[in-house]
């Protein structure tokens, strides 16, 4: 019988999430796993909880939440051999579309128990993690306008996720009215560039902006690299360009982008800039270091996950 902790904040989320865990553990219990719950207040909480459950080598932590939440379970995670598992009930579950579960909203409020019936019989993979400085993430990191947009936006009262992506999408507008891109310095492995750039993301996954966009088509979890996209420009029309771009798939063959896959990443801004990880605010800073950690963290997915997800 597999032993798993499952976390979750009641008062995070667009919901009261307490009833929707219970009814997840219960599919959970249904299908044969030893299944506890745990509540946390916060992050520093919640990232407490998980480092005790890696300490009693829990085989899986289930965690009811969002891009965010998982960032902050990492941190404990990351080179354990506790697994990962996401019940989708934040406000943009990218991770969770990645691996094509259902997330919580009103028109699916049996989201975790679908979710959790699926994972029920999911398998186990080893995938990367980014390092920016001292911080993992498993999503994205970036630098940029949509760093800037996410510092105006987190964090969110409840009622705010329930209009998070016009939100979203107004606040990237008013930015980029007066937003004259940065000057970077970048060295990726062993090669130079240089530019003035509206936005760098760093991205290990295929999504992006919400899940809206397929940023990387052929980004891989588990290949030991990520990539680097660089947008061009200076202007609210080079980044209305840009998110008509992400949206139809035209960026990819963009003279206004640049994909470059790395391992080593260092990045100079001659002003201090604005960065995010997974969704989650960094401070302003004038150089980031990003390196990619090959199979670090142990992730349970769907058996029916997409396969050009991995190597």
């Amino acid at each position: 019988m597999a032993q798993a902790l499952l976390i979750y904040n009641p008062t995070a989320g667009r919901f009261p999430l307490q009833p929707f865990v219970e009814r997840a553990a219960k599919v959970l219990r249904s299908q044969g796993w030893d299944i506890e719950l745990a509540r946390t207040n916060d992050s520093q909480h919640l990232e407490q909880v998980v480092a005790q459950a890696v300490k009693e080598n829990m085989e899986v932590v289930f965690i009811a939440g969002g891009d965010g939440t998982l960032n902050h379970a990492i941190k404990g995670l990351a080179g354990s051999q506790t697994a990962l598992a996401v019940l989708p009930a934040g406000t943009a579950n990218v991770w969770a579309k990645e691996l094509g579960l259902p997330t919580l909203g009103w028109g699916n409020l049996i989201a975790l128990e679908e979710t959790a019936r699926r994972l029920a019989e999911g398998k186990i993979h080893e995938v990367d993690l980014g390092i920016c400085g001292h911080t993992p993430f498993l999503l994205w990191a970036s630098i940029g306008l949509d760093a800037s947009v996410v510092h105006q936006v987190e964090p969110r009262k409840r009622w705010e996720k329930h209009f998070a992506f016009p939100q979203y999408a107004a606040t990237a507008v008013k930015q980029a009215r007066s937003w004259k891109g940065m000057n970077l310095n970048i060295i990726v492995d062993d090669e130079h560039v240089r530019g003035n750039f509206m936005l760098a993301v760093v991205t290990n996954i295929h999504l992006y902006a919400g899940g809206l966009a397929n940023l990387s088509p052929e980004a891989r979890l588990d290949d030991g690299t990520m990539d680097l996209w660089l947008f061009s420009g200076e202007s609210l029309t080079a980044a209305l360009r840009h998110m008509l771009a992400l949206w139809t798939g035209e960026h990819v063959g963009s003279d206004m982008t640049r994909r470059i896959s790395f391992q080593n990443l260092c990045v100079d801004s001659d002003l201090p800039v604005y960065a995010q990880v997974d969704g989650e605010p960094l401070p302003a800073i004038e150089k980031i270091d990003i390196h990619v950690k090959p199979k670090a963290l142990r992730v349970l997915v769907p058996p029916d996950t997409p396969q050009q997800l991995f190597t």
